[in-house]
Formats: structure tokens, sequence, C-alpha cells
């Protein structure tokens, strides 16, 4: 990757309010201030990467139902109870944030596949892409490079353009937040300088059109995810961790308990760790809470509604899905208790909102035991 070195006096200035830093603080990132409080709205279901991540291979089609990480896909998303969304930003080399997950975007041209890095692309390359706006004209062939090596094109039963991350906030829903991963390569070791220039762009945007919506900051590189902190102190931040499930170089993405040191250093304000990782590791759970941390969790098994419930009643603060339909209907179904026929309503209660949201009693012993099962089962 032709990365840029910026230097941070040429970068744009932003307002004040951007940098989240109090009277007499420099925004040379020596002092941060605290932390705001921050809690999700209840027990939250967040739709991942809209309505779900596309998998081009899998034989069930509700993972090519809607093209991922777009605008269809997101407002597709917003008919279901969930309280936000996650999607991915990257930067492009004329710096306008995009949403794509994939360092790299392939097409096909005379029968050549060709590759290039999201972030070389300008923006007006990028949205050549797929499907066009324009109905007359015609975009390059998408494909997609699989886990297993094989380039394929990119098909889905409703297709959708590419889009900003300007678009977005315009286009979307506005009952949902936005849940916003900020993506960096794996393989690229980041200059501070650079890292600041991309965040700053994106910060621009947010600032400037978020407007009420609730926005989440969250990233697997642990330096941006505390350089975001450290440039505003309007949207909480949180780190991303596979907490385990691979590893990395940098030791601070290998587990829960390295998360809780990145969080506590940078002053963030919570985690999202994969789903395995916790189930393998319950009581870094207490950790967290005690670390007046949030905790929520991606992965697969955010896909059976029995592990969704299973991390509502361990504390577990939200769950990133791909199912959401499916998933947003089991956790209704699950945490809402109807009231008994022969309970007589409160007064200041009408038949449409007694139904009170109450989590299971169980007994430590019982979630114990439900915890250490949950472990041995996942190793397999």
């Amino acid at each position: 990757m032709a990365l840029r070195t910026v230097l941070v006096a040429d970068v744009p200035s932003l307002p004040d309010s951007v940098y989240g830093l109090s009277d007499g603080m420099s925004p040379s990132g020596l002092e941060l201030s605290e932390p705001k409080p921050f809690k999700m709205p209840g027990f939250s279901v967040i739709g991942h990467r809209g309505n779900g991540m596309n998998v081009l291979q899998s034989s069930d089609r509700r993972t090519r139902g809607f093209k991922e990480n777009s605008i269809l896909s997101f407002n597709s998303a917003a008919k279901f109870p969930i309280d936000f969304i996650e999607f991915d930003v990257q930067v492009t080399k004329d710096y306008c944030p995009v949403i794509f997950h994939d360092d790299f975007i392939y097409s096909q041209e005379n029968g050549i596949v060709n590759e290039s890095r999201v972030t070389d692309l300008s923006l007006s390359e990028f949205l050549l892409y797929g499907p066009q706006k324009e109905a007359e004209k015609t975009g390059k062939t998408l494909m997609r490079k699989s886990k297993e090596g094989q380039v394929l094109k990119w098909e889905v039963d409703s297709d959708d353009s590419l889009c900003t991350l300007q678009e977005a906030f315009e286009r979307v829903d506005q009952s949902l937040g936005f849940n916003i991963e900020l993506k960096f390569d794996n393989q690229v070791v980041y200059e501070r300088e650079f890292l600041v220039h991309v965040l700053r762009t994106v910060l621009q945007v947010v600032f400037d059109y978020a407007k009420d919506r609730p926005v989440i900051f969250s990233s697997f590189q642990p330096d941006a995810a505390q350089l975001v902190r450290e440039l505003q102190n309007t949207y909480p931040v949180f780190f991303l961790t596979d907490a385990g499930n691979q590893m990395f170089k940098d030791e601070r993405r290998n587990s829960l308990e390295e998360a809780i040191k990145v969080c506590l250093e940078g002053k963030l304000q919570g985690i999202v760790s994969e789903v395995k990782g916790v189930f393998r590791n319950p009581s870094a759970i207490a950790k967290i809470k005690e670390s007046n941390l949030s905790l929520l969790t991606y992965g697969k098994l955010n896909n059976v509604g029995e592990a969704v419930y299973m991390q509502y009643v361990m504390g577990i603060e939200g769950v990133i899905v791909d199912f959401v339909e499916e998933i947003s209907e089991s956790v209704t179904l699950m945490m809402i208790r109807p009231p008994s026929p022969s309970s007589p309503l409160p007064s200041s209660q009408s038949k449409d909102d007694v139904a009170a949201i109450t989590r299971p009693e169980f007994s430590q012993k019982e979630i114990d035991f439900l915890l250490k099962l949950l472990s041995q089962l996942i190793q397999y």
C-alpha cells in the first residue's frame, strides 16, 4: 500500500468540538479528558453490515439477500426492532470516507481479474464498481475473493450501488444508530500521522452530517481506536478484538485482558469481542464491568438465538448479527414476559406497555454451569 506521510500541520483543522479537549489542553494527545459515561440502550441487536454480511458460497440464501454495506441493506435492517447497524469505513486516496469491508476490490474485464486496494482508488474510481446510480450507466463487474482464495462474481438477490459515509447519514432511516468500524489492513503498519489524517477525514463527515443520530466508533487497530478517542469526546469508542481466536503480532489484539488495557490506557468506552472469546473466558466479563466498560460481541454464534440469550443472561449489552430478522424476533420473544391474565393492570399502564423486559433469575451456580458447558462446546 502506498501510504502517504502527512504532516499533522498540513491536515485541515476541525472545530474544537471534534477534539473534545478542555480549556488549556493542547491537541497533542498528551492528556485526555475523562470519557463520557456510556451505556447501550438496553440489550441491543446490531445489524452486521446492515442486514447481514454476504457469504457468496453459502447454501443459506439469507447471506445473499441484500448487498452488504449498502443503503438498501441498511434500510432493510431498519424495518426490524434494532438499535444500530454496523458498517466498515475506509478513506479513498482523495480523502472521501466510503463504506466497504474488504481491503481489496476486484473486477473482471475480458476474462482478466483486476485487483485494486480500496484506499488507492479515488472516489470516482471506487464508485465505478457494481450497479450504478444512473440507470443508463454500466459499472465494472464487481467480484470478491473468498477465504479459499477464489475470485467470484458478487451476486446477491437485491443489489445496490456502493456508497459513501455521507450518503449513509443522508439516506438511512434516522431511527438507526451507526456503529462505524474504522477499517485498516491487518498486514500494514501505519504511522501516527497517517492515522490522524484518515481519522480527521472521517470525523469531519460525522460532525457535519450525524445530527442527533447515535454513533459509536470501533476498530481492530488499537492505535486508531485510541487516536479517535483522543481527537474527540462526543462519540463513544470501542476496541474490537478477536480475543485469541486468531493471533496477531500485535499482542494488544490477542486477548480480552489486553483489550481491557487498551481501553483503560486510551480511555475508551467499551470492547467488541468475538463471541467465542467471551464464552471461553467468561471471567473476563466481570473484569470488563469492574473497569466500567461496555461489552458487545460479534461472530457466527450470534446468529443462534440460544447463544444470544445466554449472553443476555451473562450481562453482555449487545450482539452484532447477520440474521437480523430472526435474531431481533428471537430477542423480543426471549426477553419480554407477558403479564399473568389474572393480574390487574397498574392504573398508569395500558395494555400496550405492560410487557416488562426482565432478566431471568439464575443462581450463580447455574450460570457457572452453563458457562462451563458453553466453553466446552465451542472447543469443537
